[in-house]
Order: C-alpha cells, then sequence, then structure tokens
C-alpha cells in the first residue's frame, strides 16, 4: 500500500475524485466534488491510499474542513475514509500520518480533527479539547495533536 500526498496535477487525482464519488460514505460525492472544481488551497492536499493501482482510503488536511471559521484552529484533517473491504488494516491510521508528516514540513506544530467517535482518534495520539460549531450548524468534537 502507498500513500500519496496529492494536488489537482497529480496523476491520481482522478481516480481519487472517482473513488470518492462513488465510496459508500456520502460526504464522499462531495469531497469528489471539491476536487473536480479545485476548491484546494495552494498548500491543502488530498491524502490517498492506493493498494496496486485501486484506491482504498482517503483524507484532506485543509485550513478548516468543517470548523466554524470564527475558532482559530487550522489546520484541520477531514474526509477520513477507508472501503470497507480494507478496513481493520490500519489504513487509516497510515493516512493520518502521512498527514501530519505533510503539516510538518509545511511549518505547522499542531493538527486538529473534528469528530462525532469517541474513541477513535485518541488512539492515534489526539486529545479531546472541547465541542465546537461545525459549519453545518451543530457541535461536534474538537481534538489536536502536537507534532
Amino acid at each position: 500500500m502507498i500513500i500519496y500526498t496529492i494536488t489537482n496535477t497529480h496523476e491520481k487525482w482522478e481516480n481519487t475524485a472517482a473513488f470518492a464519488e462513488k465510496c459508500s460514505w456520502r460526504a464522499g460525492k462531495y469531497l469528489a466534488e471539491l476536487m473536480r472544481n479545485n476548491a484546494f488551497k495552494d498548500w491543502e492536499r488530498v491524502f490517498a491510499a492506493f493498494e496496486g493501482d485501486e484506491p482504498v482510503g482517503f483524507c484532506t488536511l485543509t485550513e478548516k474542513d468543517e470548523l466554524d471559521p470564527k475558532y482559530p484552529y487550522t489546520p484541520l484533517i477531514g474526509f477520513v475514509f477507508v472501503d470497507e473491504a480494507h478496513r481493520g488494516k490500519r489504513i487509516s491510521e497510515k493516512i493520518i500520518k502521512a498527514v501530519l508528516e505533510y503539516a510538518k514540513t509545511i511549518g505547522y506544530d499542531k493538527v486538529y480533527i473534528m469528530s462525532g467517535e469517541k474513541g477513535l482518534y485518541e488512539k492515534y495520539g489526539f486529545c479531546y479539547i472541547g465541542d465546537y460549531e461545525s459549519v453545518y450548524g451543530g457541535k461536534e468534537q474538537l481534538f489536536v495533536i502536537s507534532l
């Protein structure tokens, strides 16, 4: 398995967008739309896990993800997804490690993630810091990890 750090000029971009669009998670369609509309800032990235030529998972590193822009926390991991047939192989952990390595190389010393899941991101070293408003109107847990 290879984790690619991709932008819209990467050869895996469209394959990853197509995978996101057809995945079982409804947010995948939204990510595919963002990818096809080139809605990412210069430093923002999509991370894609591939087994051979097939994408099996993805996530993003962006300025805000679903966090309400009024909060000062950045950058955020978002859109974490692994295909059901490939779960249990620690793929999300490997993708998140790639994200953290990239964030460090561009000068960040902390990375955040919002989630409704309890106990998932803590096992990767993230710490809960509170419930914060999302751009969708509700509240989600916000986690942070120091790099």
